[in-house]
């Protein structure tokens, strides 16, 4: 069985893991100033982000084509015609749409979806999962299992200093946002498991508030001392991303993942001031570890 997956979900492995793991990742594609590039294939965040700023313009994202996916579906086919294809939340992106209709033209392969119901590293922990099960021969039902229980288990939060992106994006209502920037409100942002959206889970008048907050919010989950694995990821502001990281390790005790950039079709909306935190009880990633 082979992995495929969008550059949406943010899988944390290195380029030989990947080709070890089997797992393919489709690029999303991200537009600014005329010039459209794919994600992280023509671009990289350390490309992106001095762009955006000193662009006069706003950014624009689009999903994967169907024949995206086919071109890839056909390919993979020919070596395994069983694939277990993950992909960021549907009520987010309309990539999982694509990849399904793209699975009606490819019947040569035998095709599961996944719909992660959340986004960037928190996607990307189920991708990861799911390769090493395969790669220890878990059966599929197993595997499944075991990718809800870590979209159950697994909570992503993340705040910001401007939402003139995000206002831009339509990825949160424009009147709430504007509201918000009148009033200099830094929101903790979460995603719902019930349709994958954003959901507001708090505020702060300071951005070292809103961090403060967000790791508040941790504690409010999980009892200080508890045993989580978590990845601080940002945008283009690691030295914020360092303080949060900081401030949760001395609350709890962290199986830490690599702090990274999140991709640029993700960064793209909340723009270069974002932080954020993936979090889980550690003990549900023992049997992949």
């Amino acid at each position: 069985m082979q992995i495929v997956t969008d550059s949406g979900t943010d899988v944390s492995l290195s380029k030989e893991e990947m080709k070890e793991l089997k797992v393919n990742v489709v690029p999303l594609n991200i537009t600014l100033d005329g010039k459209t590039y794919r994600d992280g294939v023509d671009i990289t965040p350390e490309e992106f982000y001095p762009l955006l700023v000193s662009s006069r313009g706003l950014p624009k994202t689009s999903q994967p084509s169907p024949g995206d996916f086919v071109k890839l579906y056909r390919d993979l086919a020919k070596e395994d015609p069983d694939i277990l294809s993950i992909h960021m939340s549907s009520g987010l992106s309309g990539t999982l749409n694509s990849a399904q209709l793209a699975a009606g033209m490819v019947p040569e392969a035998n095709i599961t979806h996944v719909d992660t119901k959340t986004l960037s590293v928190a996607s990307g922990w189920q991708v990861e999962a799911a390769a090493r099960a395969v790669k220890k021969g878990l059966p599929l039902d197993k595997i499944l299992d075991l990718l809800k229980r870590i979209g159950d288990s697994t909570e992503i939060v993340y705040t910001l200093k401007e939402l003139k992106y995000l206002i831009h994006g339509g990825r949160i209502s424009h009147m709430k946002g504007l509201i918000a920037s009148v009033l200099n409100i830094k929101p903790f942002i979460g995603v719902e498991k019930v349709k994958g959206t954003y959901i507001q889970l708090g505020q702060a008048f300071t951005f070292e508030r809103a961090m403060a907050g967000v790791a508040d919010l941790i504690a409010k989950q999980h009892k200080p001392g508890s045993q989580l694995r978590t990845q601080v990821m940002h945008t283009f502001n690691p030295e914020s991303a360092a303080v949060l990281r900081d401030m949760i390790d001395k609350v709890f005790k962290c199986t830490w993942l690599p702090t990274g950039s999140i991709s640029v079709a993700l960064g793209a909306h909340p723009g270069p001031s974002m932080i954020g935190v993936v979090y889980a009880p550690a003990a549900i990633f023992e049997e992949i570890a």
